[in-house]
């Protein structure tokens, strides 16, 4: 009897032992892949971000030419648009970064319900700012209206989004994969917004009108032909104005589809620390941590500059090809050369900044458009000289776009490790650096709009002032080159080089498998337990 529970004893220890051992087998694998994302999930998270970049680059190219060419407004009411939509449109970012950090956990996450909700009326507002209405007075609050409306909607989409990175995985080499999958996108997303948008308006012949002083001398019986001109004129318009509607409602398509696949495939995580309380984190508290982290601000004033020169050379580019260039019918090309030019070198800057660290490949990405953007504005007018500035253009655009959000992680997790006990405030940390370059860049936009209507642009003129073809040159060349070289300056003060970002990432694996350990020591005793 005493052998026979001996044995029993003996076998249920073996039982035990085993079944202990396939438990720890099976939690070892999932704890080493536990911050591992498939290709699915990357290209999934990196569809999402295209939705913004192709309105972004839509509007950032075409609405100042549109406002005055098409929605024929005074230059000064379209300088007051662009320059409050882009003003209400930073100060969303911190509000909607406010609210984020206020919002509790769902089963949907946290983020993503403010990604899901404002996806259709993002869609509509936008489409309504694309649409002259059939008002002699009130088109100023119109534009303006759905400007900001869609610039408020389109911050509840991004905010959430870029904010996503820091949740979609604990590692940082599967964050820094998946952003170079989301910058490639997002230029994609340029190249779609920009063919998008120009192919389908450039089928349309915008009428442009003569000189009055042309006009005036013109024989006065010619009233028939001049009658017939001012039919095929507004006919055209109309055409013109069509076109700009169908590009809207194409665009419109794609950010749902984009959004959808989002939603979809890419599963929003929880941090550990998170795990332990469902209190939302003091945003002002937050707020005064972020702003003093001193690596943060060095990165915002750096990039902040750099990002105001390529904004103003998007802004009047359009301007600068149609007026300046004479290149009327080819603009939307030229545009396109660049969109193409960045997208086809994202996968290059990625290797440069694994290789030679990320801000060696600013000082070598941002500085190389400076040349081209001289040189474009020196040269006579030549189409083959153009198209050959934009491919080198569309080089350094591509590091611009690539390594503001690539740095940025790098930032979040030097703060985590100076504030360990503080979670929660990535989505300060992404607003408040869109904040300060959306408002400067509607500053910028709003001095350049109003520096053409001073030099005396003409609305829909088939020629320009001298006044004008110097202000333009000034805007897309001397002061982006200027802005640049400040920028490249203030980031020599940024202090994350590339062994300091090694040092930050071992800290945070040995804190992350430590937090690990803790958990899973706590699920194997339970584990344990229900086993006994």
């Amino acid at each position: 009897m005493a052998k026979g529970e001996g044995a029993e004893s003996v076998s249920a220890a073996g039982l035990l032992q085993q079944s202990i051992l396939k438990q720890e087998e099976l939690i070892r694998p999932k704890r080493e892949n536990r911050g591992k994302l498939s290709v699915c999930s990357k290209v999934c998270y990196a569809i999402g971000g295209a939705p913004y970049q192709i309105t972004g680059c839509a509007l950032g190219f075409f609405l100042q030419i549109y406002l005055l060419d098409v929605a024929q407004l005074d230059p000064f009411y379209a300088s007051i648009i662009l320059f409050v939509g882009r003003a209400w449109d930073a100060i969303t970012d911190p509000l909607v970064g406010f609210f984020i950090s206020k919002t509790s956990w769902s089963r949907f996450g946290r983020l993503m319900p403010w990604i899901i909700f404002s996806t259709p009326f993002a869609v509509i507002s936008y489409f309504l700012i694309w649409f002259v209405p059939d008002i002699s007075r009130g088109q100023l609050m119109w534009y303006l209206f759905f400007y900001c409306i869609f610039q408020t909607l389109v911050t509840c989409f991004h905010v959430p989004y870029s904010a996503l990175t820091m949740f979609i995985s604990r590692e940082q080499s599967e964050r820094d994969s998946a952003t170079a999958y989301r910058m490639t996108v997002e230029v994609l997303g340029t190249v779609l917004g920009t063919a998008i948008q120009g192919q389908i308006v450039g089928k349309a012949d915008t009428p442009c009108i003569a000189d009055p002083l042309l006009l005036s001398l013109a024989n006065s019986s010619s009233v028939v032909m001049e009658e017939l001109n001012i039919t095929h004129e507004t006919g055209s318009l109309t055409d013109t104005r069509n076109a700009y509607m169908i590009a809207a409602g194409v665009i419109g398509g794609i950010y749902i589809l984009c959004a959808f696949i989002l939603t979809v495939g890419v599963r929003e995580k929880r941090a550990p620390i998170e795990l332990q309380s469902d209190e939302p984190v003091s945003f002002f508290q937050g707020l005064k941590l972020v702003m003093n982290h001193g690596p943060y601000i060095k990165l915002i004033a750096g990039f902040l500059f750099t990002s105001l020169g390529f904004m103003l050379l998007e802004g009047n580019f359009a301007l600068f090809c149609t007026y300046t260039l004479g290149f009327r019918n080819d603009f939307q090309n030229i545009l396109l050369a660049i969109m193409l030019s960045a997208t086809l070198t994202i996968p290059f800057w990625q290797w440069f900044l694994t290789r030679f660290g990320k801000k060696t490949a600013v000082y070598i990405g941002i500085s190389s458009a400076m040349p081209f953007l001289i040189l474009v504005v020196i040269l006579k007018s030549n189409l083959v000289v153009t198209y050959i500035v934009a491919v080198a253009a569309g080089i350094s655009v591509a590091a611009a776009f690539l390594l503001p959000w690539s740095m940025l992680p790098d930032v979040v997790d030097d703060f985590k490790l100076q504030h360990p006990d503080s979670a929660g405030h990535e989505a300060i940390f992404f607003s408040f650096y869109v904040f300060f370059t959306k408002f400067a860049s509607g500053v910028s936009l709003g001095i350049s709009t109003l520096s053409l209507d001073f030099a005396g642009y003409k609305t829909r003129g088939c020629n320009q002032p001298e006044e004008v073809h110097l202000t333009l040159k000034m805007l897309v060349s001397a002061a982006p080159v200027a802005l640049i070289i400040v920028g490249l300056l203030l980031f020599k003060l940024y202090p994350i080089d590339e062994e300091r970002r090694r040092k930050n990432k071992k800290a945070l694996q040995d804190l992350r498998e430590e937090e690990s350990s803790n958990s899973s020591s706590e699920s194997d005793s339970t584990e344990l337990a229900s086993i006994v």
